[in-house]
Parts: C-alpha cells; structure tokens; sequence
C-alpha cells in the first residue's frame, strides 16, 4: 500500500501512544495542514455519498487531546439587497427572536441565553463559567476570537491574560482602546480538557457549530461597519471558508455586507519574536484603519518595517 501524509501521520501517532505520550503540541503550520487534510476528507466523503452526511475524517488520536482541526468551510454566497444573517448552508437549527428595546436589552437577552444555550450544554464538552463579551457595543469595530482561555474564564472577560495585553497593545498603537470597541468570541466557555488547570485547547469544530447562533446575532444587534477575526478558528467559524489564517489575511472577506479583516491571533505573537509577522498583523491593521477612514500618522505606517 502506497504510504500517504495521513497515512503517515497516523502511524507517528500511534507510535508515540505506544511510547505512552498522550500530548503532543501544534505548531500553527502543523494546525494548517491538519485544517488542509480536514477540509480535503471530507470534501472527500460527501462526493462519494451526496445523499447523506459522512463523518468528517481527520488524522487524529483518541488519547490526545491536542487542538483539532477547524469546520469543514462552505463558501458563503455573496451579499443581495437582503442579506439572511445566516446563509442558506449556515443557518442554526434553533432560532433565535430578538426582543424589542435598546442595544443594551438585545445583548442582555443573547447574555442570558448562552449562559445556557442547550446546543452548546449538549455537548459535554464545554466548562461552565461562561465569558460573554466586553467593550463598547454602540462602535464600528468588532474584533471575535475563538473561546476563552484560563485567565478569560478566571476573569469573565474575553482576551485577557498575556494574550489580551497584546491586543491591548495593538489597540493603543491603532489610537484605541478595549473601551472604544466590541471583543468577543465566537465561543463563551472555555473547552474542557481532561485534569484541566491553565492549559486550554481550541474549540471543536463541533463546539463552533453550537455556538455560532449566538455570536450571529452579536453582530446583528452590534451592526459593526467592520470585524477583525483573530485567528483561524474564528475566521474559518464566521466565513466558513477554507484557507490558513497565512492564506485569508491581507485581504477583506464579506459576512453578509460586513468587510471581515483575518489576522493572526495575539498568541502567536507571542510565541514569534520575529518583526516580519508582527509587521504582517499591523498591515492587517493599517487596512482597516484606512477602511474605516481613521488616521494614519506616518510614524504608524512605519511600524514593525526593517531599519535601513
């Protein structure tokens, strides 16, 4: 039999559950290849089987409990004078009414609800403090993440923690600040892991889908005029579009009429000292500053470039 990645991969899996390993870490060009073979199985599947869904299929061992790959993405139609919230391939199986009132009372209702949103509760998979959103509703900007971390649960507030000073960071540079703009997740409780203290993994795709009504209407209620999706699983969680955050960033996406602006997340800039992939986010940045018709001093343009 012709030896394939998956194949392989596999095998390197198994060895080390022999070896009685039961972690392994991810690097984020391991997580895209993962996503790359995830998308491709499946693809896979439903070609051989149009008439019923197939289990996706990804390389992956039942004793470790290292990130999976992110949800099979399903290519979003364009905008209509109309817009659905949720597209026709997209849409939740249980509907969210909004109720009438202010901004404040709709965010409230959507708080209450996800505190026990029964997708996501059924799924035993999620702890159960749950971390909602923070920030300014009535602004421009939204910037979503995956789920929260330690800290995020510890707090009850999303980026926060080492992760949320980079991003506090990033803010300041772009002449903002967490008050001035929307955070939140497209998952509000942290996924569990087993024996679980300060380490935290990325939500399933499984976990996405549950969640994905609640931050939906997040962005129905706040209307930004702009989001900033903060890594992979969010990115590939609100467009459903296949790539690495290295192949959707540098460009905007649409959510149903909203410009969608994928960066990495401000973990991985902490774990890259390099000036090359910071200089990549804060491009990122520099587009939606102009986007959005905001200032752009020279001094901001010159961030993160090399020294001549």
């Amino acid at each position: 039999m012709t030896s394939t990645p998956n194949s392989l991969f596999r095998h390197y899996l198994d060895s080390l559950i022999q070896r009685g390993t039961t972690r392994a870490s991810l690097t984020e060009e391991a997580r895209d290849v993962l996503r790359t073979w995830y998308v491709t199985a499946k693809k896979g599947s439903r070609a051989h089987s149009p008439s019923s869904p197939s289990s996706p299929s990804s390389p992956s061992s039942p004793s470790s409990p290292s990130p999976r790959p992110e949800p099979q993405p399903t290519k979003t139609p364009p905008p209509s004078t109309n817009p659905e919230l949720f597209p026709e391939e997209r849409k939740p199986s249980s509907s969210i009414t909004l109720p009438e009132g202010t901004m404040e009372d709709k965010l409230q209702y959507l708080r209450d609800l996800a505190q026990n949103w029964k997708p996501a509760r059924d799924l035993n998979s999620l702890r159960d403090t749950m971390v909602f959103a923070t920030g300014n509703p009535h602004t421009q900007l939204m910037l979503i993440g995956e789920a929260p971390g330690y800290y995020e649960e510890v707090q009850r507030e999303p980026f926060v923690g080492r992760a949320g000073e980079k991003l506090n960071q990033i803010l300041k540079a772009m002449g903002l600040s967490r008050d001035m703009v929307y955070i939140s997740n497209i998952v509000k409780f942290r996924p569990s892991l087993p024996n679980q203290r300060t380490n935290n993994r990325a939500p399933t795709p499984e976990e996405i889908e549950a969640c994905l009504p609640i931050i939906m209407h997040e962005i129905q209620v706040i209307q930004p005029k702009m989001i900033i999706a903060l890594g992979g699983t969010a990115a590939v969680g609100l467009l459903g579009e296949q790539g690495s955050v290295s192949s959707m960033r540098g460009r905007f996406h649409d959510l149903n009429g909203i410009p969608v602006r994928v960066t990495y997340h401000p973990s991985y800039l902490l774990r890259s000292d390099n000036p090359r992939e910071k200089r990549k986010v804060w491009e990122d940045m520099l587009a939606v500053m102009e986007r959005m018709g905001m200032p752009v001093s020279e001094k901001q343009r010159g961030y993160f470039l090399p020294r001549e």
